[in-house]
């Protein structure tokens, strides 16, 4: 077939170990063969993030701003062994984070519903899409050892500090050693979190919930309930109501109980760490991490990064660099590729591109539920009595599959 013209830039930002050798192949197979692309390229592994200083993530995260589509591999967040595993300079900050935070964003994560594969949840006969704030809390917070006794205040200084009298709060007099954390978010960015995820929801046409802890952190939880309802009642309630959906706040423990007993087709929207916690959760209820699609879309709606919810493929990769074979899932990899491929066509008004998109998930979909599987997903499905296949072949196979079905 000719290859299909895609007329502006996607930034590529390829990542860490298995997911980086599965990534080759899915350019080599699924992406250079049809498309006609200019692709803006930033290597964020490990060592080159090293070497930068972490520069290059911060650059990658601005191009996406610019070209507004972005597709990612899995990259390595750090810890105490990665840093002397890789000769690091210091522990890098999580790439995700500094790119999500760059860009404001909320992740949308939602599971890829196989037919053949059983939900751990049976009731769970739809998907249960998790919106994740993506900016600030945990994620850029100063947490700290506390050595001695003493006593630990938290304090606000205005700006103005002549016309507004400065905040100090006593948070816990220490009698020992302990630890201690100060976060933060803002009205701006929690104003884009909840546009985004009502847009998301009427693009959807699902129900949208949020959940938080209010009856606990009545200022800080309660200042995302109270956002959320003013946007809700000021912006969206006649095409919520046009479109027979509803939104509504439930407390955290009453809508994971409220989750477990539905069945899917919904939206959760969920703070920053609740929605990182709650994402794999969903992922694992429907069956694997593997089996997840993330993307990072702006409340505007035009600016989309796209990628795979799980990690690197750690254990899988140290197998492969031993020569031994490995049988590593590559579906949900592809499907950071169609999600932003899709997102560009839609930006370009390119309907060729969208269409290849949504063949090309279609294709992995029909590909697992006629029984041909990697070894994660065979252990799940109802094919367990079939071989599994290794992770090229698994790719090569998939690619001859879809090259009959692209023309159909």
């Amino acid at each position: 077939m000719k290859k299909i013209k895609v007329t502006n830039p996607i930034v590529e930002i390829d990542g860490d170990e298995m997911a980086r050798v599965i990534w080759k192949y899915i350019k080599e197979y699924f992406i250079f063969p049809y498309l006609d692309i200019n692709i803006i390229y930033f290597d964020l592994g490990i060592k080159n993030r090293n070497s930068t200083d972490d520069q290059i993530t911060i650059d990658a995260a601005y191009a996406i701003k610019k070209y507004n589509v972005g597709i990612k591999c899995a990259t390595i967040t750090p810890d105490d062994d990665r840093m002397k595993e890789f000769h690091l300079k210091k522990m890098w900050k999580s790439p995700n984070g500094t790119i999500r935070n760059i860009i404001n964003g909320t992740v949308f994560r939602e599971p890829i519903i196989i037919k053949t594969i059983p939900r751990l949840i049976p009731n769970w006969k739809n998907p249960i899409c998790i919106a994740r704030h993506a900016y600030a809390d945990q994620y850029q917070a100063t947490d700290f050892i506390i050595k001695k006794k003493g006593k630990l205040y938290i304090s606000f200084i205005p700006d103005n500090s002549e016309k507004n009298k400065p905040i100090k709060l006593k948070i816990h007099h220490f009698m020992g050693p302990g630890v201690a954390m100060g976060m933060y978010n803002t009205d701006q960015s929690i104003y884009r979190f909840a546009r985004s995820c009502f847009n998301y929801s009427v693009y959807k046409k699902w129900p949208l919930f949020l959940s938080t802890k209010n009856t606990i952190l009545k200022a800080y939880d309660g200042r995302f309930k109270d956002i959320f309802q003013e946007i809700y009642n000021n912006e969206f309630k006649s095409q919520f109501e046009s479109l027979q959906i509803t939104y509504e706040h439930r407390l955290i423990d009453d809508m994971v109980a409220k989750a477990i007993k539905s069945n899917g087709k919904f939206i959760w929207a969920c703070k920053n760490y609740d929605g990182d916690v709650l994402s794999d959760c969903v992922a694992q209820g429907f069956c694997s991490l593997g089996m997840m699609t993330s993307i990072l879309l702006t409340s505007d709606g035009k600016t989309l990064e796209s990628e795979a919810a799980h990690g690197t493929i750690t254990r899988h990769y140290r197998l492969h660099k031993n020569g031994q074979e490995t049988s590593t899932n590559p579906i949900a990899s592809i499907f950071s590729w169609t999600r932003g491929l899709k997102h560009r066509a839609i930006l370009d008004k390119n309907k060729d591109l969208k269409l290849f998109s949504e063949k090309m998930e279609k294709a992995c979909i029909d590909f697992v539920e006629s029984g041909k599987m990697t070894k994660d997903l065979l252990q799940l499905s109802y094919h367990k009595k079939n071989s599994y296949l290794n992770t090229k072949t698994f790719l090569i196979e998939l690619k001859n599959f879809f090259d009959k079905k692209i023309n159909e």
